[in-house]
């Protein structure tokens, strides 16, 4: 009887831990629209003595474009600072109009700036023409939010703070900008400008909302450096005399990524603009994307992963090892330290 009483626990134990095992390999599993970006250190800003641009001759375009009645407008990328943010998940495309019209269909909100135009209303084109409320709202139907300007350029940058979402190197051919092209393109086109982390289209197509004030001193007097949210309380700023918010004055949004119609500089991943929340002025070329903090446990997860996967591979049990590797990159793809050790314990495997 007391054989059969532990045989029926042993069971119970085992199932449980079966049922916890599926659980936790549900709650892993990152939405398929969604990439994650592990916690840690990443740099923030630019400092001016590096170089922000291709080289490329200015036009008289640029020049004025470059050229705002605000002296301050275009020189609030610095200084160059590193931010410790948290684990969290990011929209791998910029919210499309199919994803857009579910949500009007769903809630009754009003349809957004340029809905009927048929060069921007395309399934798959980025939604246009919405302000900062319209990009809240959504987001927080889907159960997220809009990242911090932190959040989106670490996203932007990758771990080694690139100056572009590919790289370091200017490449014309990665991004959809200065009107290259005559409207936007959708969401997923022009994979090989993904970033690091593998988001789209984080260089031109359509600015993004952001959660932030905008504040053009900001990085000069950062209260804290960890999941820095922007400054508490707007600044009220005066016109611009720039392509976006020209006769607009008050508080203003932070605005990222550059778009289709413009040029070279605004798709700098360090570049920042602004737009007030309930204006859609440059709404053809104006967005967003949602994000949303991962789960407390996934950075413990992935860390014992890790570990789990060193001591198997110091019993030599490597498919074992194999398993604990897979279990950390299905919650954290880019993992560099899971991603090392793949091929260590391939190798090992190959030699016994």
């Amino acid at each position: 009887m007391k054989t059969m009483g532990n045989a029926v626990g042993a069971g119970l134990i085992m199932t449980v831990a079966i049922m916890t095992a599926t659980a936790q390999a549900e709650e892993s599993k990152i939405p398929a629209d969604m990439v994650y970006v592990g916690q840690g250190p990443s740099i923030m800003g630019l400092d001016k003595a590096q170089p922000a641009d291709s080289g490329r001759r200015l036009t008289l375009y640029d020049k004025r474009m470059k050229t705002p009645l605000s002296a301050e407008a275009f020189n609030d990328e610095g200084p160059a600072h590193t931010v410790f943010l948290d684990s969290y998940l990011i929209d791998k495309y910029e919210v499309s109009n199919k994803d857009y019209g579910a949500f009007i269909k769903a809630t009754g909100h009003p349809a957004p700036a340029y809905w009927d135009d048929p060069r921007l209303n395309k399934p798959q084109q980025p939604v246009v023409g919405v302000n900062w409320i319209d990009a809240k709202t959504y987001c927080e139907y889907r159960e997220k939010r809009l990242p911090t300007e932190a959040e989106w350029e670490k996203a932007a940058r990758g771990p080694h703070g690139n100056l572009y979402p590919w790289g370091n190197d200017f490449d014309s051919n990665k991004a959809n900008y200065d009107r290259h092209h005559d409207a936007t393109l959708s969401v997923d086109s022009h994979p090989e400008g993904a970033s690091y982390y593998g988001v789209y289209n984080m260089a031109g197509n359509v600015f993004e909302w952001v959660g932030d004030w905008y504040d053009p001193k900001y990085y000069g007097r950062l209260g804290t450096m960890v999941n820095p949210t922007g400054p508490e309380k707007p600044l009220w700023v005066g016109g611009t005399g720039t392509y976006v918010d020209r006769l607009t004055v008050g508080e203003k949004r932070v605005i990222r990524g550059g778009s289709w119609i413009a040029p070279e500089g605004t798709i700098r991943s360090t570049h920042r603009f602004w737009n007030h929340p309930l204006n859609n002025s440059y709404g053809v070329g104006l967005g967003f994307r949602c994000a949303k903090s991962a789960p407390a446990d996934w950075e413990q997860r992935i860390r014992d992963s890790y570990i789990t996967a060193l001591v198997e591979m110091g019993r030599e049990r490597f498919s074992e090892a194999q398993q604990a590797v897979s279990r950390g990159l299905a919650m954290d793809p880019a993992n560099v330290e899971l991603l090392e050790l793949r091929p260590l314990i391939e190798q090992s495997m190959k030699q016994r």
